[in-house]
């Protein structure tokens, strides 16, 4: 049963107390998401385990690892794509080689995937340097993050399969040498050693830890949608301070910019949420 369905306050007192598990026990940050996100979500691990109440499943989940496991991973957003909105990518490419310009006065270009996920998107960024002669590529240093160490050791393989990445050859469209970058084996592609040069990948909690740098480019698309208001002004004081002065941020295309965190960002391209940092610092209330 789902909390979307007809539910009595004892019900809801269950999931909360199965909520409170797993940010407690688990290490997973429920308080920061959506409760009815976090209801698919769940009720979909209890449909698969054949639990029809709260209680119940909360009782299998203290005793079975393998459950923890796969509902750790049920909960975490992991939707990712090559190139995802490649209209995004193109203004992308343009910004980049902006950056890469002599004249730029940067000896280092730092990109930031936040929320990376499996890498592809990290990876994207990659082949964009790599492909574009404007961009040097050498100049180019790419550190994509995420909050489970799993995912992070898939990204650092690089390894996908077809199952993974349905209409890969339409994913690589934006570049002009794309079997550059990726090889196939049969149903397994893995990005070249070339591609894996230029990122970096480690563990990061965007809602409780400090940005683990400064960067020209922070990408963290598509995590506002799953998390509650709250959470969102806290990752968004994290970005802003990642993203070094008159640096960039994108977003994903559905999202927008907290109203508390607006002065901060000016749009660069609005409608592809390409926005530039304008030095403005956060409201007091907003630092943790």
């Amino acid at each position: 049963m789902g909390l979307g369905e007809e539910t009595g306050d004892a019900d809801t007192e269950t999931f909360e107390e199965l909520l409170e598990y797993i940010e407690s026990s688990l290490s997973f940050a429920t308080s920061s998401y959506n409760r009815s996100y976090l209801d698919r979500r769940v009720s979909a691990r209890m449909r698969r385990r054949h639990v029809d109440e709260y209680d119940a499943y909360l009782v299998l989940l203290r005793d079975d690892e393998d459950e923890q496991e796969a509902l750790l991973n049920a909960l975490s957003v992991n939707v990712t794509s090559f190139f995802r909105n490649p209209e995004v990518w193109d203004g992308l490419r343009e910004l980049l080689a902006d950056l890469s310009d002599s004249g730029s006065g940067r000896d280092r270009i730092r990109i930031w995937s936040a929320a990376c996920s499996d890498g592809r998107e990290a990876y994207s960024a990659a082949m964009l340097a790599l492909d574009d002669d404007r961009i040097d590529h050498r100049r180019v240093e790419i550190l994509g993050t995420d909050i489970k160490p799993e995912i992070l050791r898939a990204a650092r393989r690089g390894e996908y399969h077809a199952s993974e990445t349905n209409d890969l050859e339409e994913q690589l469209e934006p570049l002009t040498h794309s079997d550059r970058y990726v090889d196939r084996d049969g149903d397994t592609y893995r990005v070249t050693d070339e591609v894996r040069d230029l990122v970096s990948f480690r563990r990061h909690d965007l809602v409780q830890e400090e940005p683990p740098d400064t960067f020209d480019l922070v990408i963290c698309r598509n995590l506002f949608i799953y998390i509650n208001k709250e959470a969102k002004e806290a990752i968004f004081e994290t970005l802003g301070s990642a993203v070094r002065s008159g640096g960039y941020l994108t977003i994903g295309m559905t999202e927008t910019v907290p109203s508390s965190c607006r002065d901060r960002f000016e749009a660069v391209e609005k409608r592809l949420r390409i926005y530039r940092d304008t030095g403005a610092k956060q409201p007091s209330a907003l630092r943790r």
